[in-house]
């Protein structure tokens, strides 16, 4: 599974950062991107982690047909 942040939503308050800080990180403009090529079966739960303690709920799972 593949992730994204709706930078709309992201009030770039960095808990995912905290909590999966290998593959959520901020970028040059303060915004959060996600790396989905580091995410493995060992990080997986706490992407997830992640995803869940997002208070505006601003990272979202990308469907397979969505990523073309």
């Amino acid at each position: 599974m593949k992730y994204k942040i709706d930078q709309d939503k992201c009030l770039r308050c960095g808990m995912c950062t905290g909590i999966a800080m290998d593959i959520f990180e901020f970028d040059d403009e303060g915004n959060i991107k996600v790396d989905n090529e580091k995410i493995n079966d060992e990080n997986k739960d706490s992407v997830e982690d992640a995803k869940n303690s997002c208070p505006v709920g601003a990272i979202e799972e990308v469907k397979e047909e969505e990523e073309k």
